[in-house]
């Protein structure tokens, strides 16, 4: 999936934790996040509006992308055959980020109870 049709659709799908994702989708989005907030931290930088290690307008962008940043991550988990529950080991420090990175680069896999994958071509067959 191309960036900016992952965007638009996790932008479209903000707070739909039903269906899948697949990699493409999640880390195009990831990184649009990172972009966004590298631009507001500069931006932040240049009008003075740093309050400590952030700035405002990276507080504000971090938190208008949280929800679709969560929705894509649950959708990306269910193609991976896991429950969007599976978010909340993030919270247990340092651990809970190693564990989640390993389920988000892990393969799509086949239908399952979150529905048909979403791989949008076909594999060829020789």
């Amino acid at each position: 999936m191309p960036f900016p049709d992952a965007v638009r659709t996790c932008l479209n799908k903000y707070t739909d934790l039903t269906g899948r994702a697949t990699r493409s989708e999640f880390w195009w989005f990831f990184l649009f996040l990172w972009l966004v907030l590298i631009v507001a931290d500069i931006t932040d930088s240049v009008l003075g509006t740093h309050f400590g290690p952030v700035g405002l307008i990276e507080i504000l962008a971090f938190l208008a992308l949280v929800l679709p940043l969560v929705a894509v991550g649950g959708r990306r988990l269910h193609d991976t055959s896991k429950t969007a529950w599976w978010l909340l080991i993030y919270l247990v420090p340092f651990v809970g980020a190693v564990v989640l990175l390993i389920f988000f680069v892990q393969a799509s896999r086949d239908d399952n109870k979150y529905g048909p994958s979403p791989r949008a071509y076909v594999r060829p067959r020789y």
